[in-house]
């Protein structure tokens, strides 16, 4: 099979981003790009795509200057017949035009099929709704980071609605950076089967970079028939630098196969009081949020937790699931909540300073979901983990063991004396988790623990997590990682939350 075989270097202020000697593209063939955050994909594919700023890094490609490379013919082609799908949807977004009018700016003025791919994304809504979305100048928080990924997958499906059927198309790349990683489920397989639909059309490369290695699962189940033009692939950082390997679906779903039967953190419920309760009905941001055990339900319940087990808190995006947690850890006040840790109980009025005196890092403690606004990008590794309080002295020794022990034998005595902000975003990630682990609370929240996580770096969370649990720990997990979490996570400890209007119920 063809490939676009790449070359890439890419330098800034001197310090090397991405050094790959050999980056293979499969040509007209869809490639899952997997790997930890901040490791180099998408600069890697910016690089490829003709995208990067020379003004602010030094590149190469296939050792040419960079601008040459930019002015090759097959490069001008890459822009002209395809599209990227950027991941930070508001920086490409134009906040002086209203979103309809950014579908037909370009090329896309030719397109007559934006009508129809805009319903397709957005299937549960009517046409008022879509109307409301399209005419709004897109601001930071407007629309929603969901709906900012979809405006720009419509983009790159209508390109690909112009392209030629039967014949592969000529040097036809579309990439998407990280397109679901604000949308549920339901909108991600939505963009997969659009995607499909328009590859069996006009066959052209496609590269999908991702974190979400359940795809992996969709993907074989759901287009076998597609199978010999997909090809799975993982980018990772070894001792001898970036290195892109197939990465065979049977090594995610078998593990997968495998969780679900072991079923990991088991509810041990029986002549036990719970660690934790919140009860049903507490209200924040003119919002009252609601428990129950199945999805929809339509019998409310208090949240539990035990100790000895992690329980798994589901709900839409957006819905307010990290907004119950912050407020049961006391981050957050909300207007209405009735909880219990241990014997005390906790209300809306409960001063900020008990929880700051008896609550954080003492009995509770919570991994946020972004590790950069979660962690002092100033401090050393070392500085982060050593002030941690702790009932025993973390000694650098056992500092090291544990770094070691989550980031793999190259986390040298260096490595604790490197700047939080010089880490990849997988990094931050896992000092972001192991700060939690190594605290001895009763309870330990994680807000989106495998986000950016590479799956061996995956598989060390779950498994210090197992830990954890043996030790006595109750977990809350909140994770868009439905089929791994539904897999290791018991039944009976799954909860699910639904919302409405303050005093009014969900169900009315």
């Amino acid at each position: 099979m063809e490939t676009y075989a790449f070359d890439i270097d890419v330098k800034k202020d001197g310090r090397t981003l991405v050094d790959i000697g050999d980056f293979r593209l499969r040509k007209n063939t869809v490639t899952f790009l997997f790997g930890e955050s901040g490791i180099g994909k998408s600069i890697a594919a910016k690089a490829m795509f003709g995208l990067l700023d020379p003004q602010d890094l030094d590149a190469t490609v296939n050792a040419e200057p960079y601008a040459d490379y930019v002015a090759k013919p097959r490069t001008v082609r890459f822009q002209q017949n395809g599209c990227f799908v950027f991941q930070e949807p508001s920086s490409h977004l134009n906040p002086l035009l209203r979103l309809e009018e950014q579908l037909t700016e370009g090329s896309l003025a030719r397109a007559k099929t934006g009508g129809e791919v805009v319903r397709s994304l957005w299937k549960d809504s009517d046409a008022a709704a879509i109307r409301q979305i399209l005419e709004v100048f897109p601001k930071p928080y407007r629309p929603s980071g969901g709906e900012k990924q979809r405006i720009l997958c419509a983009m790159a499906f209508m390109k690909m609605d112009m392209l030629p059927e039967g014949p592969p198309a000529e040097d036809a790349l579309f990439v998407f950076d990280e397109p679901t990683g604000s949308l549920d489920n339901t909108y991600r397989d939505v963009v997969l089967e659009m995607m499909f639909e328009r590859f069996r059309r006009s066959r052209c490369t496609i590269v999908m970079i991702t974190h979400d290695y359940s795809m992996i699962s969709v993907v074989t189940g759901r287009y076998p028939e597609m199978l010999d033009s997909v090809v799975f692939e993982e980018l990772t950082l070894g001792r001898g630098g970036l290195q892109l390997a197939e990465f065979a679906p049977r090594t995610y779903t078998g593990w997968v196969e495998e969780q679900r039967k072991s079923r990991q953190g088991g509810g041990r419920r029986e002549e036990r009081e719970p660690v934790l309760r919140i009860e049903s009905g507490l209200q924040a941001f003119g919002r009252t949020l609601h428990f129950s055990r199945e999805p929809g339900g339509r019998t409310h319940c208090a949240l539990e937790l035990f100790p000895e087990s992690i329980s798994y808190l589901k709900g839409a995006s957006g819905m307010g699931k990290t907004t119950v947690v912050k407020m049961a850890i006391g981050l957050l006040r909300g207007t209405h909540f009735r909880g219990l840790l241990g014997s005390v109980p906790l209300t809306e009025r409960t001063p900020r300073e008990y929880y700051a005196r008896h609550v954080w890092g003492k009995r509770m403690t919570m991994v946020f979901q972004h590790a950069d606004e979660a962690l002092n990008l100033r401090s050393t590794v070392h500085e982060v983990l050593s002030g941690l309080p702790t009932t025993r002295t973390l000694e650098k020794e056992r500092i090291q063991r544990e770094v070691r022990a989550l980031f793999g034998e190259s986390a040298d005595g260096a490595f604790l004396d490197r700047k939080v902000g010089t880490l990849s975003g997988g990094q931050k990630q896992r000092l972001n988790l192991l700060r939690g682990l190594l605290l001895e609370t009763d309870v330990l929240i994680l807000d989106e623990p495998l986000n950016g996580l590479d799956f061996a770096s995956m598989r060390g969370v779950l498994h210090r997590l197992e830990g954890k649990i043996r030790r006595g720990s109750a977990i809350l997990v909140i994770s868009h990682n439905e089929e791994i979490f539904d897999a290791w996570v018991a039944p009976e400890n799954v909860y699910y939350l639904s919302g409405g209007p303050a005093g009014v119920s969900p169900l009315a």
